[in-house]
């Protein structure tokens, strides 16, 4: 079996065993693997608890995972669906089977790849598909393979997966180790990177507290054009990889909070309170930084940003 096989497999495997879970409370929150989506998920946790005397859950899960416990009434709540990101999952659940309802208040937000101002001044790269010359890729060569390296992002995030794509789109991908890993390991590598004067090219994006940490320079692209962006994700085709092209930016990405239809009719006033909700850049942002930089704890910052935020709130539960 091939590895893309394998690893679809393994997420079905997962996906069915997960959807035998119940949970005996009244609200059930998923939560994916990156940092802001940590708070803006105990924050709704706080006001669902502190205004409608319900008990929430938070629960761990990817994307794929937490769409289809939407669907199946075990997860009620996805607070950041990233769109084109999840696209496939919005057409699956949103669209067709209309289980799951999404907050028309989108966060815009930007996807790109990005190298340190010093990098870019000492390599000269000024475009993504220059990764694609051995002779530039060679100046992000970490291990001494031959090969550069470039973070695209981490495990079980469609951005990443979107990434691979535009990595075989533009060439790299034969010059370029991809590395996938945790957000947090990579960040402390821009941060070393930055320190030790040395080269570094990552994937970078918005909300984020990243372009407040350090200077960078976004690598050019050609503009989005949707007639290029032929995207499948690995839930879609086995042969995600090979049918995909995407040799362009991205659009501009909408961070939009969903939720399970059956709270319309289970809890209204809570899925009106989620259909309300406008969080802005800057929350997030600031959540960001308050997890990666700060190393808040999630709840506490949760618990202090609903008290400090008390006027928008009141906003959302009316």
């Amino acid at each position: 079996m091939s590895l893309k096989k394998a690893l679809v497999s393994i997420t079905i495997a997962i996906s069915i065993g997960f959807s035998a879970v119940a949970s005996a409370a009244d609200v059930v929150v998923g939560v994916a693997n990156w940092p802001s989506v940590r708070v803006t998920a105990a924050i709704l946790k706080v006001i669902i608890e502190e205004n409608y005397g319900l008990e929430v859950e938070l629960q761990n899960g990817t994307n794929p995972i937490i769409f289809e416990a939407m669907d199946q009434n075990q997860m009620h709540v996805h607070p950041e669906v990233w769109l084109p990101n999840q696209q496939n999952l919005h057409d699956t659940y949103i669209v067709e089977k209309k289980s799951v309802a999404m907050n028309p208040h989108g966060v815009p937000s930007f996807t790109g790849m990005c190298v340190s101002r010093a990098t870019a001044e000492r390599t000269g790269i000024q475009r993504l598909e220059e990764l694609a010359d051995p002779d530039m890729a060679q100046n992000f060569d970490t291990d001494g393979d031959g090969k550069g390296n470039i973070w695209i992002g981490a495990a079980g995030w469609a951005s990443t997966n979107i990434e691979m794509i535009r990595a075989k789109s533009y060439g790299f991908d034969e010059t370029m180790n991809l590395d996938i890993m945790d957000e947090t390991l990579a960040i402390a590598q821009v941060d070393a990177a930055v320190k030790k004067d040395e080269n570094i090219v990552f994937m970078c994006y918005t909300p984020h507290s990243m372009f407040t940490l350090f200077d960078l320079v976004v690598l050019e692209e050609p503009e989005h054009d949707p007639d290029q962006w032929v995207i499948y994700q690995p839930t879609d085709d086995p042969d995600w990889l090979e049918k995909s092209s995407a040799p362009i930016a991205w659009s501009t990405p909408l961070i939009h909070i969903t939720y399970a239809v059956t709270l319309e009719n289970d809890q209204p006033e809570v899925a009106e309170f989620l259909s309300s909700v406008t969080f802005t850049v800057d929350d997030l942002s600031d959540m960001t930084y308050a997890v990666l930089v700060d190393q808040q704890d999630p709840a506490m910052y949760a618990k202090d940003w609903v008290e400090g935020n008390s006027d928008r709130v009141d906003n959302w539960i009316q």
